[in-house]
């Protein structure tokens, strides 16, 4: 696993991070998210589903308005009042080391972006989440993901951690493999049936904003999620290079980044989804 340092991801930092965001921004670009598909596929049709840090909410007001039976908790009161006033959703603010659920009562557990924030890794939460599945429930979770270009530039992020770590900085994430992840899913009784890299122009647009800052602002509406969040608040995945106008671009573009090659070289998290056995 690769250790990311910078703020510490704690109740407050939540709070203000989702307080940056409408649950209205953040539903558009769930409706049209390439990633969208691979949770919709995997989830039963039948039973209760919760999705364990859901922060704003959109994905929760998603699949409920597609006929699932859906739940969310998240330690940030502020972000469940917010998606609340959007519309009517059962929520409830928890801890998801100690979720306040019945053994084996749900049908599938959806976590995206969250497990890796905790320093400790992420076997508490991943118990917990067995615990509350019903026997053969599927669990969806995505985690940063060790890429090819993570890989290759994995010794100058631990030097950098480390050097943060020194000056003051508190852990914020874990970067895993595909390995890694589905060597901790099987030490809790998860048997991985799929697993998927998604958001390959994540690397790409975080380099343009370096490089051409002042249009990569102009391309995306609101502030980025910079620190490994599932979903920023601009159109996932395309390259904010190319003009709306240049759609057939954009196009092939999207067509390039999501073949397998570039997907493991570029894909910026990982969601792996498996059974409870």
């Amino acid at each position: 696993m690769l250790a990311y340092y910078s703020v510490a991801a704690r109740q407050e930092f939540w709070t203000e991070h989702w307080g940056g965001h409408s649950v209205e921004e953040l539903l558009a670009v769930a409706r049209r998210s390439p990633l969208t598909g691979l949770i919709t596929r995997a989830l039963p049709a039948d039973g209760v589903i919760l999705e364990a840090g859901c922060g704003l909410g959109q994905y929760v007001l998603l699949l409920r308005e597609q006929g699932w039976r859906v739940a969310g908790v998240d330690w940030s009161v502020e972000a469940l009042a917010a998606c609340r006033r959007v519309a009517p959703a059962p929520l409830a603010a928890m801890e998801l080391r100690s979720l306040a659920i019945r053994d084996a009562s749900l049908a599938a557990y959806v976590s995206l972006g969250v497990v890796e924030h905790d320093a400790d890794g992420p076997d508490a939460i991943l118990a917990e989440a067995r615990r509350v599945l019903a026997p053969g429930g599927v669990l969806v979770v995505s985690v940063p993901y060790v890429n090819g270009a993570r890989r290759l530039g994995a010794l100058w992020i631990r030097r950098r951690s480390r050097a943060l770590a020194r000056s003051g900085g508190e852990f914020y994430q874990y970067a895993f493999s595909r390995a890694e992840l589905t060597a901790t899913l099987a030490r809790h009784g998860f048997v991985a049936r799929s697993v998927d890299p998604y958001d390959p122009a994540r690397l790409l647009r975080q380099a343009l904003r370096r490089i051409l800052p002042g249009r990569s602002k102009r391309a995306r509406p609101g502030r980025a999620l910079s620190l490994g969040t599932t979903l920023a608040p601009e159109p996932t995945p395309t390259l904010p290079a190319f003009d709306r106008r240049d759609r057939p671009l954009v196009r092939v573009a999207r067509a390039l980044l999501y073949t397998e090659p570039a997907l493991r070289l570029l894909g910026h998290m990982l969601l792996v989804v498996a059974r409870k056995a």
